[in-house]
């Protein structure tokens, strides 16, 4: 990597600067950033005068580091982008069309081009047309970041006061937007348009190179690369017990994947945890047993109508399911350390389960079904052995937006329930006791 080397000038320069005007009380990037404005404008009135949080700041340097596409009003300003390419309609002949057509200007007609090549999540940069930062706003963007220095006197104040109420009323993402529309322009659920982001990302994938799971030695520095594949190969987790054992998933949308795997460290050994046999059947959110004896897994027999937590022992292929009900379904589940409880997280009525009364943190105690009079089956351990979860409430989530998943955990002496939460405002970290009151 090239470190550039500022020029004498530059550097002194930043010094003058610091000397007029202490921005050490600035968290980090808002300070680097005011820096770098009052340093272009000699304008010291820009330590009071610009507005942003470190969230948005931190959410915006996140993107761009995981190449988020840059997206600007009018050329003189992508000019000033230099290190990227950047996305420009201001004189495209489509944007001039659209903008007689719809009666709207060409900026914000160029907005709404951009808009549909990019979608979600990009870095907007706005250097020049106030009515660019009123279609930024009004189409709902889902932006990583918007950089908003619209000039002239009509409508720039206007637009500037606008985007400083939206980003006041708006919160830093906690997890990735996934705006989409169906063909007639209405917009998409939060989930139907995850389903559909994540799809289009698998095809990608599917179209490119190979992808590798890798082992690094933490002695040597030795990497070895143990699995390839062109799938979207994810969430890899080591067993809590056996330090050669690996899992990982394919991701993408649950029923167009083969989800759940396990491989050895040295390659060998590559099993297929769970095989369709229903359309539309999914499984996914693996995680260990404390013990490492068991994958445990979220499954639905068909997608969104019967619902299970389904496990699997490693050593003897034996499956164990749970059933719960549709509003017991959690985004995720996890398991005491000595397996005797579960914990789920719930969901809101826009994801697959549609619970009508799902926004909860529950506990889990796993009941079997018997055999009748004792009597087995010639061949029941081969069979599945199914039991149903006895479900507590423990903590109501309804003041909770579930674009954050609350990801549930045990204490390791099983007496509380770890767990996160946005139900306040801001992502906080929540415990509940297990125990009941007395």
């Amino acid at each position: 990597m090239t470190v550039r080397q500022p020029h004498p000038i530059e550097v002194r320069s930043y010094e003058i600067l610091r000397s007029r005007v202490d921005l050490s009380p600035m968290p980090p990037l808002w300070r680097a950033v005011a820096e770098r404005v009052i340093h272009a404008t000699a304008d010291l009135e820009y330590a009071v005068d610009l507005v942003t949080t470190e969230d948005f700041l931190v959410q915006g340097w996140s993107a761009l580091r995981a190449g988020a596409p840059i997206v600007t009003d009018e050329h003189m300003t992508a000019a000033g982008i230099s290190a990227r390419e950047t996305a420009c309609h201001a004189d495209d002949p489509a944007a001039a069309r659209m903008a007689r057509a719809a009666g709207i200007t060409r900026p914000a007609a160029a907005v709404r081009i951009a808009y549909s090549e990019v979608g979600p999540g990009a870095v907007w940069v706005v250097g020049s047309a106030p009515e660019a930062i009123f279609e930024i706003i009004a189409r709902r963007v889902r932006p990583a970041l918007v950089v908003g220095t619209p000039v002239g006197f009509v409508g720039a104040a206007e637009a500037k006061e606008a985007g400083a109420k939206k980003a006041a009323d708006t919160k830093a993402a906690p997890q990735p937007e996934y705006a989409a529309t169906w063909p007639d322009g209405r917009p998409m659920t939060f989930a139907d348009a995850k389903e559909l982001r994540l799809h289009e990302q698998l095809a990608r994938i599917h179209a490119g190179a190979p992808r590798s799971i890798f082992t690094l030695n933490t002695h040597t520095g030795e990497i070895k690369v143990i699995h390839q594949e062109t799938e979207w190969m994810n969430h890899l987790q080591f067993s809590p017990t056996d330090p050669q054992l690996i899992m990982f998933c394919h991701e993408g949308p649950w029923h167009e994947v083969t989800r759940l795997w396990t491989i050895r460290t040295d390659g060998t050994g590559l099993t297929k945890i769970h095989t369709r046999t229903m359309n539309m059947e999914i499984w996914g959110h693996e995680f260990f047993g404390g013990d490492g004896k068991t994958i445990w897994y979220d499954l639905q027999r068909p997608r969104g109508e019967v619902f299970w937590l389904g496990g699997y022992e490693l050593a003897t292929g034996r499956r164990t399911w749970y059933a719960l009900d549709r509003n017991e379904w959690s985004v995720h589940f996890n398991v005491s350390p000595d397996g005797t409880m579960f914990a789920g997280d719930g969901g809101d009525s826009e994801m697959v389960a549609h619970a009508p009364d799902g926004k909860w943190i529950y506990l889990f105690r796993p009941r079997g079904v018997p055999d009748v009079a004792g009597i087995k089956a010639p061949n029941a351990e081969g069979l599945i052995h199914p039991g149903r979860f006895v479900a507590e409430k423990l903590v109501n989530m309804s003041r909770h937006d579930y674009r954050l998943e609350p990801n549930v955990t045990f204490t390791p002496d099983q007496k509380w329930i770890v767990f996160r939460s946005n139900m306040s405002g801001a992502t906080q970290v929540y415990a509940v006791e297990i125990a009941k009151a007395k």
